[in-house]
């Protein structure tokens, strides 16, 4: 049975193009994925993360800011998407097509 009076301890992460930022923290038991975010830094660190708009989940699944953590839980930070993943299909079929019709002639 574990210590309800002992800290959790729970991963902050937040994932960049180019490397993601990953840090340890340790809360009260009753502690928030919102409580977690700011204990991390990352809010100074990143002021384009905003707790009202940003996206956040935990291990992958969406959650509310004001979800209760447990330990070892793994806290996200989601960015924007840059592009519509079925727009980018979509012109990627696209310009498939068009290759293939315009391929080099037998000679």
């Amino acid at each position: 049975m574990r210590d309800t009076s002992a800290p959790i301890s729970v991963e902050v992460v937040y994932a960049l193009p180019a490397r993601q930022e990953v840090l340890r923290v340790s809360l009260p038991v009753g502690s928030t994925i919102a409580q977690a975010i700011t204990a991390s830094g990352l809010l100074e660190k990143y002021p384009e993360i905003n707790l009202v708009s940003s996206k956040v989940g935990i291990f992958a699944k969406l959650a509310k800011p004001d979800t209760v953590l447990r330990e070892r839980d793994r806290v996200e930070i989601y960015r924007p998407l840059i592009a519509d993943p079925k727009e980018v299909r979509k012109q990627r079929a696209a310009s498939g097509k068009a290759m293939k019709k315009g391929g080099g002639e037998i000679e």
